[in-house]
């Protein structure tokens, strides 16, 4: 249910879709795995141009997510849930918090991404639900519930991660359904047979990153990867992605107090290995 409009609120609103159609350079964002709309101002306010509420292995609920997406928004920020799994009520719940874009984890097989699509996109592209009153004030200039229902399916943006031997096998016909293929290096090794270990990354898994991002590109999609800091998230960059995880809330969080620690008893900053 298209609005037709290549200027309309929701497009105009969702910052990440918009870097995504100007094609200047790459979307830039951080993970908030911690509950809390405080979190979420500060991670909106950092520089992100889109901020994952993390409800899969984060510590973030139903409630906390529909604290966080309007917090995000608010700033200018484009919020994206990863949704827990891949029930349709888990799409629906995201969606109708505000969210910007869904990001479904541990897809395996073409008939997951179809039916995840499905669930997110109202008729007759797909089967999702119409009623929440609280979606539309998470988008400025804020639409109407007309608009909503007319805009979101072409303004929405749905992704899937690439992190299973099933889902790279099939990457290619994968590709063309979505709007982003997103690569989870750790789950993607574990599944290959090739985990990262104290931050180390085999041949083989560069080569299944590579063929992820020629798949999206060949498709005319967009390609995103979850990393563990800015250098790691500079060399992505440099490599062609288009959404880059730079860093969690939890991780960098951790990292800062311990190296403020270490700096003032006199032993400078911490050498850790790359890690969620």
């Amino acid at each position: 249910m298209a609005s037709g409009n290549p200027t309309s609120k929701m497009l105009a609103a969702n910052s990440l879709k918009r870097i995504f159609t100007q094609e200047s350079r790459p979307a830039m964002g951080v993970w908030q795995m911690l509950p809390g709309a405080n979190i979420s101002r500060i991670l909106a306010r950092s520089g992100a141009d889109w901020v994952m509420v993390d409800c899969e292995h984060g510590n973030i609920d139903d409630a906390a997510m529909h604290e966080a997406v309007p917090a995000i928004a608010a700033l200018g920020v484009s919020p994206i849930v990863r949704i827990p799994d891949l029930q349709a009520s888990m799409v629906k719940r995201a969606l109708d918090s505000g969210a910007h874009g869904i990001l479904a984890p541990l897809i395996r097989t073409v008939e997951d991404v179809k039916n995840l699509v499905t669930a997110a996109k109202f008729p007759p592209e797909g089967k999702r639900g119409f009623g929440s009153p609280i979606a539309m004030q998470n988008f400025n200039p804020m639409p109407t519930f007309t608009e909503y229902l007319q805009q979101a399916n072409e303004s929405l943006l749905t992704m899937v991660q690439i992190e299973t031997q099933e889902a790279l096998d099939s990457v290619e016909e994968i590709a063309p359904l979505v709007d982003v293929i997103f690569i989870g290096p750790f789950d993607l090794g574990n599944n290959i047979g090739h985990p990262i270990i104290e931050g180390k990354m085999d041949p083989e898994l560069d080569q299944a990153i590579e063929r992820i991002l020629k798949a999206a590109v060949t498709a005319g999609k967009k390609c995103g990867i979850f990393c563990t800091g800015g250098e790691q998230a500079k060399q992505y960059a440099d490599k062609g992605f288009h959404m880059i995880s730079v860093a969690t809330d939890y991780t960098l969080l951790g990292a800062a107090m311990a190296d403020s620690l270490s700096i003032a008893r006199g032993q400078g900053k911490q050498d850790k290995p790359a890690s969620y």
